[in-house]
């Protein structure tokens, strides 16, 4: 539905009397704080003022004088705040609002019992540690690493280490040997956190063997920390040539909680990209730009603050990891959640945030729509009075993932539908609290996210799809790739495509009320007859079925200029009991009729799984090149993958056409 259609569905409006923290930020800024539409256009139209009120506004802790903002607006290349010096494990253990008794981190595990740190316990365990990783020879600049679940002690070692000014790193512990070893060979830490395994649901996963061949496959580790997680007696294991010790050692002395202020651009930790087609890009992240954009992410779009428990499932490997820490930033307490969020069933984690109290619910667009799948109620679960944001990310939310949320949770809550990118660590598009929601639509471009549309010319448009494209720099944009001295792969990555203009990948349309949907990326686009088709809508139709499990779809182009070949791959929630012929007939007449003829598949293969990535994104290029004959290890790197005997179901399939 474009800007121009009858507008959707309103699930939600801002309530008039309620005073959120972007209404107090507009007003000091002088726009009308129920004006958001102008208050996103002065943010891009003038960052150097805007990135300045946002510093002033939250008060960042930090030397010199937060002007200019942006001396420099080149992309890439822009220069951020070049005369201050600030350290985000200074910003974060400020804790804004909290006393020294109020817990501020409460971590649920079913690998151990629930362990709860107030602000003062944190702020020893963060001096600790630091002590800790003095006493290891750790400086700054040095690299530090956690193969580690969403657990207070791999918060308190990224804290640690930034405060030294040392770079962090992490890896959620289902990631496999080689897939770790791609990451961490490129930044080549020197002390690294590590679990003996952990517990996923009911099945323990002991991961000794693999921390012993990734320790062993990196020169550069000079210490090992050892985490015994899943048993608590687990041995220390003996490693040749790496020194070891226990977290408990690490933290058996007193030390200082001080703080190395550094420069704006000061690398903070790495991310990678998923890696599914060659190494991970690691992706450098600065000081500065974390603190300022999740400041204003988490205090203006989501407006936390002390009285806030936030909670986003999300394992260390995924980006929803940093932002879930820097609830910090606001005061707000932080959920660490780890485990299987299925299990005993889909309530669970509704059981658990009626338990703990949780104000913000964050998960996956999948997780939404599969709860709403399987008649999951939690209004019905647990009490939901207390929860005020639902936010979704990691795929597009349909219509019906909107309408179930108020349905299913309650006509109170903010569903907040993101999306952003580890890129960024931060959202380009989002919610915020003075803006409707839409079905199906996400609310708002963010502040200071300069984000567009553009068509084949390099145009914006409204109303239609394009290129979901940043015209002007975000302080959260990478420092660059590390190992990447000349800035080339990081130009490549974003940059080489329109000159001077972030192009992200994304399919997007922008309305004329300045909501958004994003339809899939724009580097797995159907396009048949001439005319692009997203993938988001199309899994949307498909997956509402009851006998898909999961789905992934390609378009394979002809050579001589037809219509090619629509290929669709599913997997079956009851494999034993489905007449696929029948299947076929439905997804058909599904796709024809709430779709378009042109969605039909040509044809449709039953797999066992289809490949994701280790935070679940579908493998859409990949497939597409198994399907044109490439072979599976040269298409896709298994490791980074969550099943990888999925590719040899696809390559299966390329071997029967």
């Amino acid at each position: 539905m474009t800007g121009t259609d009858r507008s959707p569905e309103v699930l939600w409006r801002p309530d008039p009397d309620a005073a959120p923290r972007i209404a107090d930020f507009a007003r000091t800024v002088g726009i009308d704080p129920h004006d958001y539409d102008a208050l996103w256009r002065w943010s891009v139209a003038e960052p150097d003022a805007f990135w300045q009120a946002v510093w002033r506004f939250f008060d960042v802790p930090g030397d010199g004088e937060p002007s200019p903002a942006l001396a420099d607006a080149s992309m890439p290349g822009a220069v951020w705040f070049p005369d201050v010096r600030l350290n985000y494990a200074e910003a974060m253990l400020r804790l804004p609002g909290r006393a020294d008794a109020d817990v501020v981190v409460v971590a649920r595990s079913q690998s151990r019992a629930d362990v709860r740190l107030t602000a003062a316990q944190l702020r020893d365990q963060v001096a600790r540690a630091r002590a800790g990783l003095k006493r290891a020879g750790v400086v700054r600049g040095d690299r530090v690493a956690a193969y580690a679940p969403n657990a207070p002690e791999t918060l308190v070692l990224l804290l640690a280490a930034a405060s030294l000014g040392a770079v962090f790193s992490s890896c959620a512990p289902e990631f496999g040997v080689q897939s770790v070893v791609d990451r961490w060979k490129q930044t080549e830490p020197t002390v690294v956190l590590a679990v003996d395994g952990y517990r996923y649901g009911a099945k323990p996963v002991d991961r000794r063997g693999e921390v012993a061949d990734i320790v062993d496959a990196l020169p550069s580790v000079e210490t090992l920390v050892w985490l015994p997680y899943l048993e608590p007696e687990a041995p220390v294991p003996a490693i040749d040539g790496t020194a070891t010790t226990t977290w408990d050692e690490l933290l058996g002395e007193p030390g200082e909680l001080a703080f190395e202020r550094l420069p704006f651009d000061a690398p903070l930790y790495v991310l990678y990209s998923s890696g599914t087609t060659g190494l991970p890009k690691p992706i450098v992240h600065g000081h500065g730009g974390i603190t300022l954009e999740h400041l204003k992410s988490l205090g203006l779009h989501h407006d936390f603050g002390a009285d806030d428990v936030f909670f986003w499932f999300s394992t260390t490997g995924w980006m929803m990891w940093n932002l879930l820490v820097s609830g910090l930033l606001t005061g707000s307490t932080i959920v660490l959640w780890d485990g299987n969020p299925a299990h005993p069933d889909l309530g669970q984690l509704w059981r658990d945030a009626d338990e703990l109290g949780v104000t913000y619910f964050g998960t996956s667009a999948p997780f939404l729509l599969q709860c709403r799948k399987e008649g999951i109620v939690p209004s019905e679960i647990g009490d939901m009075s207390t929860l005020s944001g639902v936010g979704s990310t990691g795929a597009p939310l349909p219509a019906e993932g909107f309408r179930w949320v108020y349905d299913a949770v309650g006509d109170h809550v903010h569903l907040q539908s993101v999306s952003g990118g580890t890129d960024v660590c931060a959202a380009f598009v989002g919610a915020a609290p003075t803006v409707p929601v839409y079905a199906g639509e996400i609310s708002c471009r963010c502040l200071g996210a300069a984000v567009e549309s553009f068509d084949e010319d390099g145009e914006p448009v409204v109303g239609s799809l394009g290129e979901l494209v940043i015209t002007a720099p975000m302080p959260s944009m990478p420092v660059g790739f590390w190992g990447d001295d000349d800035g080339s792969r990081y130009r490549a990555a974003y940059f080489e495509d329109i000159e001077g203009v972030w192009r992200h990948g994304d399919w997007i349309t922008i309305t004329d009320r300045g909501t958004c949907t994003i339809t899939g990326r724009s580097d797995a686009t159907l396009n048949r007859g001439g005319v692009r088709l997203g993938t988001a809508e199309f899994y949307t139709v498909v997956e509402s079925l009851p006998e898909v499990r999961d789905s992934l779809v390609v378009h394979l182009e002809d050579d001589e200029g037809g219509a090619g070949t629509l290929v669709l791959l599913v997997s079956l929630a009851d494999p034993d009991g489905t007449d696929v012929d029948a299947l076929r007939t439905s997804v058909a007449r599904e796709l024809r009729t709430r779709l378009s003829p042109r969605h039909v598949p040509d044809e449709l293969h039953v797999v066992r799984a289809l490949p994701r990535t280790l935070s679940g994104k579908k493998l859409e290029v990949p497939v597409k090149k198994i399907l044109r004959g490439v072979p599976a290890d040269e298409a896709a790197t298994r490791g980074a993958l969550a099943d990888p005997s999925a590719l040899d179901e696809v390559a299966a399939v390329a071997a029967s056409r």
